[in-house]
């Protein structure tokens, strides 16, 4: 501060100065209100009665109007915010500040809210809890506004790519490269891949946090439909009839004729393109096991195994199947609230009917484990709808039993064979 009173900045102002800095900053900047300084030693004693133009003791109350006044109106010819800020650096309006967060926040959440609805899930109660999940978590807080508005942008754009009904099966790279410009742009260190992820625990499991480990965060992404790559991961098939004359239309028609099984890949899916396919029915299983059998039986039907919750791949698959008129998907799954999950999402994106998964087929399994003494695990996990025939889950609540699909391979082999 250019000013000949040079003394201000004196070692035995600094209480003042000090104290009177912390008064501002908690007035919004403003000099008023009465200040009480004590335990003044007699050196800083004398240094403040010289500023204020009186005798003080060792404990004395000011009056910060009076203050400003008085600096103003002495040789430094400056305010006390002026002083302070010469002398300690800028004084942070707090109140200010702090109304304008909640300014930044309201239009954030403004923001958030169009995008939901551009990116065409508003309509999904996950949605919502997302977006508080952000919000909560502070994340958005160390973006400025503008990083905040592209992240919640991108974030909700990708999850109505992927979470849409039916949306389309990607690699990460694929859509890291339509979302942000670069094919790194999902990578797992990313903030983005972070809040997606977040946003697709919450729709496909209800956890709020998506997995800690690497396995499981791709398994997570594989569940949205989006696979590492195009080649890794498989969907096993048989039986398989493509009516075109492409060669893997003719592989897959050989490998049906030797009731072999087959692995397609989601480049393979996209090679078929539009599926036309000779049956007019498919089953659709969870477990390998019953299309394993299927193969040793030489059954001749047509068989898709999603081993577990579908893959991006396994999703492409059923997607191009389901989009055939002609085409009648049927599923079968564990009788568990996992198994139940999945097998509302499969019908619930293809329309698939249940193929032996009734409540009448889950007490006839129970009874025949009975009759047979087989053990029966029980039930676990959070219970689940089944639009498809209440009346299963609500005899699932009632036994509190799980029913594997492996244990029920006869009879659903019996329909395989009798296609």
């Amino acid at each position: 501060m250019n000013t000949p009173l040079a003394w201000l900045g004196a070692p035995e102002l600094v209480p003042l100065w000090s104290a009177v800095r912390l008064r501002l900053i908690r007035n919004g900047r403003a000099a008023r209100g009465r200040l009480s300084l004590r335990a003044l030693d007699d050196r800083q004693r004398e240094a403040v009665g010289l500023l204020i133009g009186r005798p003080v003791a060792a404990q004395v109350t000011l009056d910060l109007a009076e203050l400003d006044r008085a600096l103003a109106s002495s040789a430094a010819a400056a305010g006390l915010i002026e002083v302070i800020e010469a002398l300690t650096g800028p004084v942070p309006d707090r109140p200010a500040d702090a109304a304008a967060e909640v300014t930044r926040r309201d239009q954030l959440r403004e923001h958030g809210r169009v995008a939901v609805e551009a990116a065409g899930i508003a309509d999904q109660d996950w949605a919502a809890r997302w977006l508080d999940s952000l919000w909560r978590s502070g994340v958005l807080a160390r973006l400025t506004s503008d990083e905040a508005r592209r992240l919640i942008t991108a974030a909700t754009t990708a999850l109505g790519l992927t979470l849409s009904r039916p949306s389309t099966p990607w690699s990460r790279s694929e859509l890291a490269e339509r979302i942000t410009g670069t094919a790194h742009g999902l990578d797992d260190d990313t903030l983005l891949a972070r809040l997606v992820l977040r946003g697709i625990a919450l729709a496909l499991t209800g956890s709020s946090e998506p997995p800690p480990d690497a396995v499981a965060r791709r398994a997570l992404w594989e569940s949205a439909g989006v696979a590492g790559d195009t080649v890794a991961t498989t969907v096993l098939t048989y039986g398989l009839r493509p009516l075109a004359d492409d060669w893997l239309s003719r592989s897959l028609r050989q490998r049906a004729d030797q009731h072999a099984e087959t692995h397609l890949t989601l480049r393979d899916v996209r090679r078929l393109g539009h599926l036309l396919i000779a049956q007019d029915t498919v089953y659709v299983c969870e477990n390998p096991r019953v299309l394993e059998a299927a193969a040793d039986a030489a059954a001749p039907a047509a068989l898709v195994c999603t081993s577990g919750n579908p893959t991006t791949v396994a999703l492409a698959l059923l997607d191009a199947l389901a989009a055939q008129d002609r085409v009648r998907l049927i599923y079968h799954g564990d009788f568990d609230w996992p198994g139940i999950g999945i097998a509302e999402r499969v019908m619930r994106r293809t329309g698939a009917l249940p193929w032996r998964f009734r409540s009448t087929d889950y007490e006839a399994a129970i009874a025949e484990a009975r009759r047979r003494g087989t053990p029966l695990r029980e039930l676990s996990g959070p219970n689940l709808d089944t639009p498809w025939d209440p009346a299963l889950a609500a005899a699932m609540r009632r036994h509190a039993l799980v029913v594997h699909e492996e244990s029920v391979v006869a009879a659903l082999l019996d329909d395989l064979m009798n296609r």
